[in-house]
């Protein structure tokens, strides 16, 4: 099979390789496994880093971003090219993510305590070998993904996207079903509230 190539022109470009893969799928027969299997190499790592930075929890992202391309496979005889693909891809993060969240906030199987404990020991092990500037630069990481836990969820969600995933007001606005000036609104109290939270890094540096 074709290998399909990536150009490196624009957004645009990608999107309608996402598409044509996901159509792919689609349609079934021999050649869908092969594009899902694409979209998955493509996708998987922005996934997984954006489940792990909103559940604060490296080692359930990828079981979580496994279900996302589970869900999305079992889509495919649904989809339809009405946004970009990884509107439609970031839509059933979203869900799966919120859906985990509030299932940990009943069962209460992980206190923030608990994380924040074991980020402190990774963040220790890795101090040990660093040198000065990437000791800093570790800190900063780890503070800042704190705070950014402490968000309420589509913030938190919000700031992941723009932030770290580059995405436009208006994909987020389609993710998170918000209108354009709220996602902006919530991205305003996020970085507030983020702003507040790490003074202490911000005003030493």
């Amino acid at each position: 099979m074709p290998t399909t190539k990536i150009s490196d022109n624009s957004d645009d470009d990608k999107n309608d390789v996402d598409v044509e893969l996901m159509l792919r799928v689609k349609q079934g027969g021999t050649q869908a496994h092969d594009a899902f299997q694409s979209l998955i190499e493509l996708h998987q790592n922005a996934v997984i880093g954006t489940v792990a930075k909103m559940l604060g929890n490296a080692s359930e992202a990828e079981d979580i971003a496994q279900q996302v391309f589970i869900r999305l496979w079992k889509s495919a005889p649904r989809y339809e090219v009405r946004a970009k693909f990884t509107t439609f891809l970031y839509t059933i993060t979203r869900n799966l993510v919120f859906n985990e969240t509030k299932r940990k906030q009943r069962k209460k199987e992980h206190s923030l305590e608990e994380q924040e404990e074991n980020s402190y020991v990774q963040i220790e092990d890795k101090l040990a070998v660093c040198p000065d500037q990437e000791i800093l630069q570790a800190e900063l990481k780890h503070e800042v993904d704190k705070a950014i836990q402490t968000l309420p969820e589509k913030q938190r969600l919000a700031v992941i996207l723009r932030q770290y995933e580059s995405m436009p007001y208006e994909q987020i606005a389609d993710v998170l079903e918000l209108s354009v000036s709220a996602v902006k609104s919530q991205l305003f109290r996020a970085r507030t509230t983020l702003r507040e939270a790490l003074r202490q890094y911000l005003d030493s540096n």
